[in-house]
């Protein structure tokens, strides 16, 4: 039976060595060290609506929850988390993933929030993004608050902030400016003045600053006139780095973390915010995810996973779990991970019962559901499902059903949801990612030789053996064959029953497809029709 933290989480909570709450000791020292009392901690993740939502941000939105959770365990303050959307940036590239590509260049720096919608579902683009973003993260059941950019420098929010910038306007230049190029410096401003003929939002020269009035003047880049505008009432958006500060400094931020393509922004931005008299969050640096072939994932590419493509072959927990791990470590996501994950969710899921305080707090399961999950474990693992359905050609879930049934006693559907879940995702893997590329090759004289004498062995077994027993004899089989590497015997077994390079504990797959069954699968291999079954599709 799992433990009671109650009763001394803030103890154990003060020396565990997780990474959520290595973070949360950090920011809760920050705020020691700034004498700051204030009724609500402050967290933030920031989301730029220039493409679709992709798994990044997720990411993002996860691993801050964890660390927000490990802050509340640790210290017992309240906290809120902000969702901030910057969706009055302007709309400089448009991304591949999306329709109607010759209507959106006439919206081509606009802000996100007057750009037209292409998918026609929303009133704006920047809208129809930050209507994903919600669905998503609602779909996983955080507790945050949106916050729209536009809303806040329409609606006057940010205006005493955007003042505190004008009056910081030198010092904010000179943070800047060296660290831009001599073409970009020439036409550098913290302030990006929105066009009151097109809309757009402008790269222009500021040429004066008038604190007291609360204005710039700036150079026309189409007209060549000068113009005068207020920096308030959503009139002006400040450039990226300084916008970052600006919020940081408005809002009171004290956490948030960013991606490491973005740590010069953060130097900068932190630069900024004392400028303005506020203290930086604290946070980390986390590497990218990279897509199969290395690349960064990128927004307007659309490339790599996205969170509907994870969700149709794993769970949301095994998501979050792949999150959780190793966040200063850049890792591929592809399809692949996703098998090998949902395994690590229920292996991480068995140890808890058996974990003392301290362990569970390491248990990764703790942060992801923000304390102690209430599941059951499944009878068999998720890759065993996998090349079950691969075996049989599921089409559907029952299927598989039939064979876990006979393996595991009486169960079904009704009384394993769990596991009636799993299996429904193994076989929308089967029949998207396996399938297809399934290859079988006929076993070679050698191997043909070998695949005989594992089936007398598999015979001859007693009725009641189990996976370890049928494990023993196929490496055994495999011994006496005197292969140099049984990776070779293994690998032989997957190539030629399972028409795949890798596979499962061949004891384990062979236990739960049934003895007679592999016992046929074997005599089907050596009479060729594997081979002749995938060739007709």
């Amino acid at each position: 039976m799992m433990s009671d933290l109650t009763a001394n989480l803030q103890e154990i909570a003060s020396n565990a060595k997780a990474w959520p709450f290595a973070e949360a000791r950090a920011l809760a020292s920050r705020l020691d060290k700034m004498g700051d009392a204030k009724d609500e901690v402050l967290f933030e993740t920031g989301y730029g609506p220039s493409g679709l939502p992709h798994i990044g941000t997720f990411g993002e939105v996860v691993r801050t929850t964890m660390v927000r959770h490990a802050f509340e365990s640790l210290t017992g303050r309240k906290t809120r988390l902000i969702c901030f959307s910057d969706d009055m940036d302007g709309f400089r590239k448009i991304p591949d993933n999306v329709p109607n590509h010759e209507m959106l260049t006439a919206y081509l720096h606009k802000p996100l929030t007057k750009v037209k919608d292409p998918f026609g579902t929303a009133p704006s683009f920047g809208e129809h993004n930050n209507l994903r973003l919600q669905a998503f993260l609602d779909s996983f059941g955080f507790q945050y608050e949106f916050m729209s950019s536009t809303d806040c420098y329409l609606g006057g929010k940010f205006d005493s902030a955007l003042l505190r910038v004008l009056e910081h306007y030198d010092a904010i230049m000179n943070i800047m400016l060296p660290t831009l190029g001599p073409e970009r410096q020439a036409t550098y401003s913290p302030f990006f003045p929105i066009c009151p003929d097109s809309g757009k939002v402008l790269q222009a020269k500021v040429i004066h600053c008038n604190t007291s009035a609360g204005t710039i003047t700036y150079i026309d880049p189409d007209s060549g006139a000068e113009r005068e505008v207020s920096v308030t009432g959503g009139q002006c958006k400040l450039q990226w780095k300084c916008d970052w500060a600006m919020r940081w400094y408005a809002l009171g931020v004290d956490y948030e973390m960013s991606g490491k393509d973005l740590i010069d922004s953060v130097t900068q931005s932190s630069k900024i915010t004392r400028a303005l008299g506020g203290t930086p969050p604290a946070g980390i640096s986390y590497e990218l995810f990279l897509d199969a072939n290395g690349e960064k994932i990128s927004k307007s590419k659309g490339n790599g996973l996205s969170v509907e493509d994870w969700l149709r072959y794993g769970s949301p927990e095994s998501l979050s779990l792949f999150m959780y791990g190793q966040p200063k470590r850049a890792k591929r996501l592809h399809f692949d991970v996703i098998p090998k994950t949902v395994d690590e969710y229920y292996q991480h899921l068995g140890k808890l019962s058996s974990q003392d305080n301290v362990e569970q707090l390491e248990n990764p399961l703790w942060h992801i559901h923000s304390g102690l999950p209430n599941q059951a474990g499944l009878p068999v693992s998720f890759t065993l499902l996998l090349n079950l359905a691969a075996v049989c050609h599921a089409e559907d879930p029952q299927i598989v059903w039939a064979y876990v049934s006979d393996y595991a006693g009486d169960i079904d559907p009704k009384t394993h949801a769990e596991l009636d879940r799993m299996i429904g995702y193994a076989v929308n893997y089967y029949q998207d990612m396996v399938r297809p590329y399934k290859t079988y090759r006929l076993a070679e004289a050698a191997e043909a030789v070998h695949l005989e004498a594992l089936k007398s062995q598999l015979v001859a077994l007693a009725d009641d053996s189990g996976a370890e027993d049928i494990q023993s004899v196929v490496y055994a089989t495999g011994k006496a064959a005197e292969y140099e590497n049984l990776r070779d015997w293994f690998k032989c077994l997957y190539e030629v029953l399972l028409g795949q390079s890798e596979g499962p504990r061949m004891g384990s797959f062979f236990a739960l497809y049934g003895r007679e069954k592999s016992i046929q699968l074997i005599d089907d291999a050596l009479a060729g029709k594997l081979v002749q079954t995938a060739d007709h599709g």
